[in-house]
């Protein structure tokens, strides 16, 4: 039987990225671009992204390495203030194992002729599958895509 625990964390992610807001905020409204760059990693294999950004719209994509662990990002859209601000909570699963429940935050705040981003997570991690490290590392990685698909 599998130990049964819940640990509460936050982390906060500042960047700042060289373009306008409304540039940044369509990279996460945009389902053509979103596709682009949120996903792991190349080499795993990718379900179908589906996006629904607007107020009650909802997210999904799946995704693992051949063969392996899938690993799948639900997510539902409570807040959405265009270029400004975007409130979503989301759930990760390991194949069909619940392992956190997220609440997400991202502004979208002008800097000069750029961008900085917050991005505030407070999630609920689940019977030792994931921690707030792992989550935050993770994020980091796919605004690391961002970036690249922004310049691109």
């Amino acid at each position: 039987m599998t130990k049964r625990n819940t640990v509460h964390a936050t982390f906060v992610i500042e960047r700042d990225y060289a373009h306008a807001p409304s540039k940044v905020f369509d990279a996460f409204a945009n389902p053509q671009s979103k596709v682009k760059w949120f996903g792991g990693p190349d080499e795993w294999e990718k379900s179908n992204h589906k996006l629904d950004f607007r107020i009650g719209g909802k997210e999904s994509v799946s995704g693992g390495p051949p063969g392996g662990t899938v690993h799948a990002y639900n997510a539902a859209y409570w807040d959405i203030v265009p270029n400004e601000r975007i409130v979503t909570s989301y759930q990760m699963h390991l194949d069909k194992q619940r392992i956190s429940v997220s609440l997400a935050t991202m502004e979208f705040k002008a800097n000069g002729a750029g961008t900085t981003f917050v991005l505030t997570e407070q999630g609920a991690f689940l019977d030792g599958y994931d921690d707030a490290g792992g989550r935050e590392h993770g994020t980091r990685e796919l605004l690391n895509n961002l970036e690249t698909f922004l310049k691109a």
